[in-house]
């Protein structure tokens, strides 16, 4: 690995963002994360949006940088969209993430994220940066040329692009290819995987709601199985094998999205032990 390589995985490393889900615990355990760290706070049918902004406005009072998730499928009509809007500007919060939602019927006229974007763009705001969802390994339900077409309709509006969770390089690496070939150049966040044990993510996801629980189980059966084995999951291998890749300007990979679980605590100490290798590792190949 180059030495500009290493730099740009150290500062991943050091700059990540840190989802957390707005449910009982969460203010708690986000005493773990960083001082000033960037928090993604999600958006899901059975907590809604408000508990979403709740959440958002206590980390932002605790000096936290906060990205709310925006479902578009709980969004009223666009009476409720500005007044969303206005909260957040008020609030000086200049980040979203806007996402369709799993929702199985949408409360409103917005079926998904291009339509919410579309309105949101139509009424102003004053975001700087707004972030939309990817699939490597695709979605259950639907097909990945309206996946395609639908980071393309999105593209005009955003800053950037998260992927969902995926532990298959191939699979990583070849949805990147794939977007550039289409034109998207909009730098990606890589989706990793907290340091969590089998049982809590289990008892997590079923907090969410049924839905998201069998939705969440569909899309990441690899993961399940890595949940079997004693000690759960931790994502070094697969940060190990991103490396040569972040900083490479035809990835444009930006940094990395860690979904936690709230399993802060765990994740945070697996990161800075990460985070120390690595940094000692780039100050043995740096020339004196």
């Amino acid at each position: 690995m180059s030495d500009v390589r290493n730099e740009a995985l150290v500062e991943a490393l050091a700059q990540p963002r840190f989802e957390l889900i707005p449910m009982e615990g969460a203010r708690e355990r986000a005493a773990h994360l960083p001082e000033g760290a960037k928090v993604t706070v999600t958006c899901s049918p059975t907590q809604g949006i408000k508990s979403t902004l709740l959440l958002g406005e206590e980390l932002l009072e605790r000096g936290f940088r906060i990205v709310p998730h925006i479902a578009a499928r709980l969004v009223a009509d666009r009476t409720h969209l500005e007044a969303i809007v206005r909260r957040l500007d008020d609030l000086k919060v200049r980040e979203v993430f806007v996402i369709g939602g799993d929702a199985r019927k949408p409360v409103g006229p917005f079926s998904g994220a291009f339509e919410l974007l579309s309105a949101m763009a139509d009424s102003g705001h004053d975001f700087e940066h707004v972030g939309v969802g990817g699939y490597p390994e695709g979605h259950p339900i639907i097909d990945d040329g309206i996946l395609r077409q639908a980071l393309l309709d999105k593209r005009p509006f955003a800053t950037y692009v998260v992927s969902q969770m995926c532990f298959d390089l191939g699979a990583i690496l070849d949805w990147v290819a794939d977007i550039r070939q289409q034109g998207i150049g909009l730098p990606v966040y890589i989706g990793l995987p907290g340091v969590v044990e089998r049982k809590k993510l289990l008892q997590i996801s079923l907090k969410i709601g049924v839905g998201d629980s069998a939705r969440f189980l569909t899309k990441h059966t690899n993961l399940v199985t890595r949940f079997l084995k004693p000690g759960g999951y931790s994502p070094d291998e697969l940060v190990k094998e991103l490396a040569p890749y972040v900083g490479d300007q035809n990835y444009n990979i930006a940094g990395f999205h860690i979904y936690t679980f709230n399993q802060v605590e765990s994740t945070e100490k697996w990161r800075r032990k990460i985070l120390n290798f690595e940094q000692a590792d780039s100050a043995v190949g740096t020339p004196q």
